[in-house]
């Protein structure tokens, strides 16, 4: 299903929009203070930044979404209650070794047991790992009408959604769309933090 908004139309992703959702990730996280903390090399971050996001992809509840002209781009997945995506799929990203080796691959192992425990799992919810607009056009609203899309179905079912935002910026976002700290940033030794976020459902 398309919906246009004043901003963007978004769609759900099949599987042959898989490359471009990969893409469009890649090329949004790039330069990401992250993404350079976990993958320093720049010559190796784009190829592991896929083999991430695929990960991501190959989740069983994943949902995948892309806006604009392929512009924007958000993975969505539905824990269980009483489970972490973590938990419910052994070769999601925390597990590390999946995506990347060596130091790469322990760093990206550590944040994800970070994140892991942090991760509420008292109900069910929608969780956010990744959403990204390419370069050209961040702040034209894609990243808005991304969330505005998905969380009004969230609503409607009564579902929470949860995420860590990965700078100031999308945090200032993901506020504005109702979303609060769920306490303390994490960090890992010399990591960028990341403010875990709860959003209950608007009723």
């Amino acid at each position: 299903m398309t919906v246009d908004t004043p901003y963007a139309s978004v769609r759900r992703a099949d599987d042959t929009d898989r490359q471009a959702v990969m893409d469009v990730l890649t090329e949004a996280f790039t330069d990401d203070p992250l993404v350079r903390w976990l993958f320093p090399e720049a010559g190796r971050r784009g190829p592991l930044q896929v083999r991430h996001y695929r990960s991501l992809l190959a989740h069983p509840t994943a949902e995948a979404y892309l806006a604009g002209r392929r512009e924007g781009a958000a993975v969505w997945l539905t824990p269980a209650a009483g489970r972490t995506p973590y938990q419910e799929h052994p070769d999601a990203p925390e597990a590390g070794r999946e995506t990347a080796s060596g130091e790469d691959g322990a760093r990206l192992a550590v944040l994800g047991r970070a994140l892991a425990r942090r991760h509420p799992d008292r109900e069910p919810h929608l969780y956010l790992p990744c959403m990204g607009v390419v370069g050209g056009r961040r702040g034209a609203g894609l990243g808005s009408a991304m969330l505005r899309h998905r969380l009004e179905r969230a609503d409607a079912d009564g579902l929470a959604a949860y995420l860590e935002a990965s700078s100031p910026r999308s945090r200032a976002l993901y506020l504005r769309h109702g979303f609060e700290d769920l306490g303390e940033p994490v960090r890992v030794a010399d990591s960028p933090p990341l403010w875990p976020m709860w959003r209950p459902p608007r009723r």
